[in-house]
């Protein structure tokens, strides 16, 4: 065994050097992997590929772009719409069965409230007899009626007020 005048061995110096040596060939073949991955990534997005055609392939993506991007706009009017349009349909509701009448069973009578968001609609109000079947509507504004409710109406503007609270 040589020894420098250092004071350490040569055998373990040689070691360290093999040792760096592996690692580095490691790393190259690492490198030498990645790169190879990436020529054939590039061989096939240019592969049959002239700068003309290149070009006409990003000039239709970027059409693409333009044709995503104008229908998104139309999107976004048109749902801005709807939800114009669907402040105005009846949304709420709310529906009481009753017996109108105690000789009567089966509670064929009925009270049925619509109303849109602001909770402007109207009462529909069905009363079933032996004689016939007496049918009355009765206007909601904001929730509150010019013509006094029956019981059964007012349980059921309550169940149409209060229907997305559930919901």
């Amino acid at each position: 065994m040589i020894k420098y005048y250092l004071g350490f061995d040569s055998d373990y110096l040689l070691l360290g050097v093999l040792g760096f040596a592996i690692l580095l060939l490691i790393f190259i073949l690492i490198n030498m992997i990645q790169m190879h991955k990436l020529k054939k990534k590039y061989k096939m997005f240019m592969d049959g590929k002239n700068a003309k055609t290149l070009e006409e392939s990003i000039m239709n993506r970027m059409d693409q772009i333009d044709y995503l991007i104008s229908s998104n706009k139309k999107n976004e009017d048109d749902i801005e719409s709807i939800h114009k349009n669907l402040k105005g349909t009846f949304q709420k509701v709310g529906l009481v069965k009753y017996d109108a009448f105690q000789e009567m069973g089966g509670k064929l009578s009925f009270s049925l409230a619509l109303l849109n968001q602001i909770n402007d609609g109207f009462i529909i109000n069905a009363m079933h007899s032996r004689e016939g079947c007496y049918t009355y509507i009765k206007e909601i504004i904001d929730g509150n009626s010019i013509i006094a409710l029956a019981e059964e109406e007012k349980e059921a503007l309550e169940m149409a007020m209060n229907y997305n609270l559930k919901n």
